[in-house]
């Protein structure tokens, strides 16, 4: 809805766009638990967002000029119901890569983009970030401000702007899909409707004609493999499973179909990307039916490969897991043990986490709990920090 708007309104519009959407909200808030949930709660809610906005248009002296051609635009094509799916796809991808612009600074662009388009609160984005809510909202309140300055428009670029643009777009759905994957705080591990949403964003763009490209078909790949193993990462009582432990016949087996579907379109193209790898790394873990048919060389390979690409602490860590299972936790260890003074790491729980497990398999116990102990000082979900106690009383009774 709030895509529709702005590009209704105009991109200097968009605080009046949410402002209209988050009313239709509020009123759905206030009716339905007494009328009762509508048979088409989208619907329902563009029709009153619509009349919102008419009544906008008729308020406000800056549509003064315009008035009657956007009230055209806002109920054309229309059973009353809101515009149709084609229709609202393609305000969606129009906002995804206005959002994008190279005008506004990258961690701008993402903000935005989780913003007004994944629909995150402020919180959330800074859960997403691990920044201040302060500092995420300083910079919507810059790029919105940018977004007016510079009279950026909602359109898909062309050439060689869609290319540098799309890169930003990726990140967004990126970093999206990581949110919900693995929350960075709460009650919940897992959120499936922001994983669903970064799904479904990228499929958007892996399939559209416009804008498609290899590694949008990789990311959407990589997505598609590991949404197909979240029925399996909890067990029926929220605790967290580890995929060596994981149920495989839970795993969503037409997702796996998608992902390799996806994965055989991102080889198009020359291009190498760490969408590319990463997804070629989940495809492994997607086709091993067992964990000990897991070929956990290729995965290393991967890793290496990952880590001249596009070179990261977290790369690094997880290329320890490889390793581990590959060479054994002696080499693990030593690999891991640079990043023990790494600035970025130092609230990142899984780092004295994979320590201990390691320590715990070389079989010292000590060690591996105060590991342990360290991983639960640091900033988790609360199925994480339970799972990290339930790790270290195992130890405990060793």
């Amino acid at each position: 809805m709030v895509a529709w708007l702005t590009r209704v309104f105009g991109p200097a519009h968009l605080d009046l766009a949410e402002e209209v959407v988050q009313d239709a909200l509020l009123k759905a808030l206030q009716q339905w638990p007494y009328s009762g949930v509508p048979d088409n709660p989208g619907g329902w809610l563009f029709r009153v967002a619509r009349n919102g906005a008419l009544d906008v248009l008729r308020r406000n002296a800056a549509f003064r000029d315009r008035a009657r051609e956007l009230a055209a635009e806002l109920t054309r094509g229309s059973d009353d119901e809101g515009p149709g799916d084609d229709a609202i796809a393609d305000d969606e991808l129009r906002m995804v890569f206005m959002c994008c612009h190279p005008l506004l600074p990258p961690d701008s662009r993402v903000a935005l983009s989780l913003k007004t388009v994944g629909g995150f609160s402020v919180t959330e984005i800074a859960r997403a970030f691990l920044s201040s809510e302060a500092t995420i909202a300083q910079r919507l309140v810059r790029a919105k401000r940018l977004v007016r300055e510079q009279q950026i428009d909602i359109a898909l670029p062309r050439g060689s702007d869609l290319t540098d643009r799309l890169d930003s777009v990726l990140e967004v759905i990126y970093l999206l899909f990581n949110e919900g994957y693995s929350a960075h705080a709460g009650d919940e591990l897992i959120r499936l409707d922001v994983c669903r949403e970064a799904l479904r964003l990228g499929v958007l763009v892996a399939e559209s004609p416009e804008v498609s490209s290899p590694a949008a078909h990789a990311l959407a790949a990589l997505m598609a493999f590991q949404a197909a193993r979240l029925p399996a990462r909890q067990d029926e009582a929220g605790e967290i499973v580890l995929l060596e432990d994981q149920n495989r016949s839970l795993w969503d087996r037409r997702l796996v179909a998608r992902g390799f579907a996806h994965f055989e379109r991102s080889a198009e193209g020359p291009r190498m990307t760490a969408y590319h790898l990463q997804a070629a790394i989940a495809a492994i873990h997607a086709g091993a039916r067992e964990p000990e048919q897991t070929p956990w060389r290729d995965i290393l390979a991967h890793y290496d490969d990952l880590m001249t690409l596009q070179p990261s602490p977290i790369v690094a860590l997880n290329r320890a897991v490889a390793l581990a299972r590959v060479e054994g936790p002696l080499e693990a260890l030593a690999a891991i043990e640079p990043l023990e003074n790494e600035p970025s790491l130092a609230n990142y729980y899984l780092l004295p986490a994979l320590k201990a497990r390691l320590l715990s398999e070389l079989g010292d116990h000590p060690a591996a709990a105060d590991c342990y102990r360290q991983a639960l000082e640091r900033p988790c979900s609360e199925p994480e920090r339970r799972f990290l106690l339930r790790r270290l009383h195992q130890l405990a009774g060793a």
